[in-house]
């Protein structure tokens, strides 16, 4: 287990992705553990090394006695950094997270490459916070955990009641209640608004748009705050993961991994990238020396928008968007791009068995023929991969 000791704390901390690829260093919100971000690691560790971990009093690592301050939190975050070697990172907070975030900007704007800061706030109520650490000290972590988890999400996710929302009631109740108070005292004296301005690192704002705990202009103050940083609305509450993991991972990937291609060119290597590694490399130069000057327009549009537009947002993951792809193929009976889809996604992450689900499906809701004809096709394609 990795393990970091700073004042006096062991702090629990893990790295996920290839340990060649730029660090990212991952900021939880109060009361979360290092597993709010395993919904987003899949789309993450594509382009970083993921370093995630819990802040003193939560998960695995430990409590110190007393008061916490936000320079405490950040030094735990670079301590984190320091373990894992990574000199320089980008850095992403929810909330707590995103507060540091902000330290590390205004104090530590050397080791940090970029910053996304979500769902987050520069300046909170010192009453309100008060008065937290009070319920929590007569009652103990249970006397504010249904309060607070119902500012945390909307209303139609915790109605849903599934099994990551238990996972986060369960997270927040096992804090320990000493470390829970010092980092809630930590929030109630923070103000980092007459600072904001000597940030120079590149910024990411996200806000929620159904978010009650830290409301929007918060954030849009934040970003008006900081030279040149963007700022980007969610439809989300306060916590974006894991209810709204896709649309946030989107939004940080875009902008940590270099934004949005700039002109058509840059779309057009882009997308012929994306369509090399999901289609595979032999298939997509065979196709480039098939092009004619007839459908060289035609070639480049799709390799454009449909490779460098669509495939490359982050909302989906490869697996859901191949198995959308090859049922609207069945709909439109196009067997010739069915057997492309299918040959590509059974040599990337698709198994036989998804495969099967969605011919299954396509019998009832396209039609037993349609289905049928499928089937036939691949088995042999099937068969080809074995």
């Amino acid at each position: 287990m990795p393990l970091v000791t700073r004042d006096g704390a062991r702090l629990y901390w893990r790295s996920d992705g290839d340990p060649a690829l730029p660090p990212l260093l991952l900021g939880n919100s109060l009361g979360t553990e290092h597993a709010l971000w395993v919904p987003a690691l899949p789309a993450l560790t594509k382009r970083f090394r993921v370093l995630s971990f819990d802040w003193r009093g939560h998960g695995a690592s430990e409590a110190p006695a007393g008061e916490y301050t936000l320079a405490d939190l950040a030094g735990d975050a670079l301590a984190v950094a320091d373990a894992a070697g990574a000199r320089r990172f980008s850095y992403a907070g929810i909330s707590l997270g995103g507060m540091v975030g902000m330290w590390l900007g205004i104090h530590a704007g050397d080791r940090v490459e970029k910053l996304v800061l979500s769902n987050t706030s520069a300046k909170m109520s010192a009453t309100a916070w008060a008065e937290r650490i009070a319920r929590i000290r007569a009652g103990g972590i249970e006397a504010i955990v249904d309060t607070v988890l119902q500012r945390w999400f909307t209303p139609r996710y915790l109605a849903l009641a599934d099994a990551s929302f238990a996972s986060a009631r369960a997270a927040f109740l096992a804090a320990d209640p000493g470390g829970y108070i010092g980092c809630c005292a930590a929030i109630r004296d923070m103000d980092l608004t007459p600072e904001l301005a000597s940030i120079r690192v590149p910024t990411l704002v996200i806000t929620g748009a159904r978010d009650v705990a830290t409301p929007k202009e918060m954030g849009t103050a934040i970003a008006a705050a900081i030279p040149g940083a963007r700022c980007v609305e969610l439809i989300s509450a306060h916590i974006p993961l894991p209810e709204a993991t896709g649309v946030f991972t989107h939004a940080a990937l875009e902008f940590l991994a270099g934004g949005a291609p700039v002109t058509e060119r840059d779309r057009y290597a882009v997308g012929l990238a994306r369509r090399r590694e999901v289609l595979g490399a032999s298939y997509v130069d065979a196709r480039i020396k098939q092009v004619t000057p007839f459908n060289a327009e035609f070639q480049d549009l799709i390799t454009r928008y449909a490779w460098g537009e669509i495939w490359t947002r982050n909302v989906l993951d490869d697996r859901t968007r191949r198995l959308l792809v090859l049922a609207m193929l069945i709909a439109q009976a196009r067997w010739e791009e069915f057997d492309m889809h299918v040959k590509a996604g059974l040599a990337a992450e698709l198994s036989e068995s998804e495969l099967k689900e969605v011919l299954l499906i396509a019998a009832i809701y396209c039609g037993v023929p349609a289905a049928n004809t499928g089937f036939h096709r691949a088995a042999g394609l099937v068969g080809d991969e074995r």
